[in-house]
């Protein structure tokens, strides 16, 4: 009797031990909502063949940054790559994750997606207050033909830290100087005009909920939400819907190997296919790691993105980084990513 009572006992211990290290190789990272969907579904693809979870928060690039700083999390997430100069403050290291563009959306009756037509200036103008009214002359030049309402703009904005606004704002810096001079690129800045919403899906559920709406949200994000997306007219002079090819095209000519930090910015890129407001998503981790096993897990999953994820962020319309660049990262981690002893935990 004693023998089984012992034999429970150990079964017990085994299985708690069990659940309490399943439990820690779960990890952790906060941040960017650009990325979010497609973060969610490698985490579970990831889990049916790891068993490894993923607990991401989509709570904006701003707070991602505060977060992995703070030690909160295994890693944060940006779509606003940081300067080498504050990486070395912070004893952190980056790389590119994903690619994806951000889109306008609009709330307007008898528009469809993909109709309307808007270039840099004219959107900086709406964003700064200047344009007021849908069927305004600037609005009406670029549509000839489109029966465009006499409804007021609304404009819609995220309300936290984010860089999908530090695309969006860096986009409208480079096609309007009085942007650039009255508000700036950022992932936070102080707007002309405007209603906030956290994240990704606030923008998009404020759009679709104020007649007369725009704002701007991850492609993905517009899709998923059957949203009215406008096409844009690219550096080159021509107007494109959005779209992976686009994306492509945008970061086609991005060297990465000369970029400290792998810090490209890929918005109003040359090219006469290229979607103007593109960007890749980064991941943000200490380069001495506390607890280097969790490390090495979150550098397990990243790998597993890179050689299995390309599809899954093909049909969520991201696109994965090349191989060229998941080389260079891989390199990159090995020699940046150390244990508290200096040892490479990659």
């Amino acid at each position: 009797m004693r023998i089984k009572q012992l034999f429970i006992s150990i079964a017990f211990s085994a299985q708690a031990a069990f659940a309490v290290s399943a439990q820690a190789a779960d990890i952790t990272g906060a941040g960017a909502t650009f990325p979010y969907p497609i973060y969610a579904k490698w985490a579970e693809m990831y889990k049916k063949v790891s068993g490894v979870g993923l607990n991401y928060q989509s709570v904006g690039s701003g707070a991602g940054i505060k977060q992995i700083k703070a030690g909160t999390v295994d890693f944060g997430a940006s779509d606003m790559p940081l300067a080498a100069d504050d990486l070395n403050k912070e004893g952190l290291f980056q790389f590119p994750a994903i690619m994806g563009g951000v889109v306008p959306v609009v709330n307007l009756d008898g528009i469809a997606p993909g109709q309307l037509k808007l270039t840099g200036p004219v959107l900086a103008d709406i964003f700064l207050g200047k344009i007021t009214k849908w069927n305004a002359a600037e609005i009406a030049a670029l549509n000839p033909g489109v029966k465009l309402p006499a409804t007021d703009i609304t404009v819609v904005h995220r309300a936290d830290g984010s860089g999908t606004s530090f695309l969006f704002t860096d986009y409208l810096s480079k096609e309007s100087p009085e942007w650039k001079s009255k508000i700036g690129a950022g992932t936070a800045v102080k707007w002309a005009t405007g209603v906030g919403g956290k994240g990704n899906e606030g923008v998009a559920a404020n759009v679709l909920r104020i007649k007369g709406g725009i704002g701007y949200v991850e492609w993905a994000f517009a899709k998923k939400s059957k949203m009215t997306h406008t096409q844009l007219k690219n550096k080159d002079g021509n107007f494109l819907q959005p779209s992976d090819d686009a994306f492509k095209a945008a970061a086609s000519g991005a060297d990465w190997a000369k970029a400290p930090g792998f810090a490209i910015v890929l918005t109003d890129q040359p090219g006469k296919a290229a979607w103007p407001i593109t960007g890749a998503s980064y991941i943000l981790m200490h380069k001495q790691q506390s607890d280097a096993a969790k490390g090495k897990e979150v550098l397990k999953f990243f790998d597993w993105a890179y050689k299995n994820g390309g599809p899954a962020a093909t049909e969520l319309d991201y696109v994965p980084m090349p191989d060229s660049v998941t080389k260079l990262v891989r390199s990159a981690w090995t020699a940046n990513l150390k244990d508290a002893s200096g040892k490479a935990i990659w």
